[in-house]
C-alpha cells in the first residue's frame, strides 16, 4: 500500500508541477535520483543520465529567464502548452510503471489532466498580471511558482499525503479561480483589439 501511494503521489505531484515548470521538474526528478535521494521507477531513470540532465538543467535555465520577463512569460507558455501538457501525461503513465492497460490509460488521462489545470491556470493568471505596468508583481509570481513546483516535488518525493494536500487545495483555488480568470482574459482580448 505505501509503495502504491508513493507511486501515486509521484504520478500526480511530478504531473502537476510539469504544467507549470517541467524543466525544473524533470531536472528535480533526475538530480534526485542520481544523487541517491530518491528512487525513480524503472521508466522514469532515464532522467538521472548525465545527458538528460544536461539538457534539462540548460532548458530549466532558459524557462527560468523567460518566465522573469513580462510578456515573453507569456509568449514561453504559449509555446509550452503543446509541451506540457502531453508531457504529464507522460509522467503520469511513467511514474507508476508496468500496469494493466485500463490503468496506464487512467494515470495518462490524469496526468494530463493534473498538468492542464497546473498550466491553464498558471498561463491565465501570468497573462493577467502582465497587464500590470510595474515588473514587480510578474516576478514575485514567477517566484512563487518556482517554490510551490519545489515544495510539491519535495512533498511528492517524501511526504504523499502532504503533497495529496496540496493538489485538493490547489484544485480548490483554480475551479474558483478559472471563471475569474477567463472573464479577466476576454476583457483583456477585448481590449487589445481596440
Amino acid at each position: 500500500m505505501a509503495e502504491t501511494l508513493s507511486a501515486a503521489a509521484l504520478a500526480g505531484g511530478m504531473s502537476w508541477a510539469s504544467g507549470i515548470r517541467l524543466y525544473m521538474t524533470l531536472f528535480l526528478a533526475g538530480w534526485f535520483g542520481r544523487s541517491g535521494w530518491i528512487d525513480l521507477p524503472p521508466a522514469l531513470e532515464v532522467l538521472q543520465s548525465p545527458w538528460v540532465l544536461a539538457v534539462s538543467g540548460a532548458l530549466l535555465v532558459v524557462e527560468f529567464l523567460a518566465d522573469k520577463v513580462p510578456g515573453i512569460d507569456s509568449a514561453w507558455d504559449a509555446l509550452q502548452t503543446f509541451i506540457r501538457i502531453p508531457a504529464g501525461a507522460v509522467i503520469g503513465i511513467a511514474a507508476l510503471g508496468e500496469m494493466a492497460p485500463e490503468w496506464t490509460a487512467v494515470a495518462g488521462i490524469l496526468g494530463g489532466t493534473f498538468a492542464a489545470g497546473a498550466h491553464v491556470t498558471k498561463a491565465g493568471s501570468r497573462a493577467l498580471i502582465n497587464t500590470s505596468p510595474e515588473p514587480f508583481s510578474n516576478w514575485a509570481a514567477s517566484f512563487s511558482e518556482d517554490v510551490a513546483v519545489a515544495g510539491a516535488l519535495m512533498a511528492a518525493f517524501y511526504h504523499p499525503w502532504l503533497l495529496f494536500a496540496i493538489l485538493i487545495v490547489f484544485f480548490i483555488i483554480a475551479v474558483w479561480l478559472l471563471p475569474k480568470l477567463w472573464r479577466g482574459l476576454r476583457w483583456l482580448f477585448r481590449k487589445l483589439s481596440t
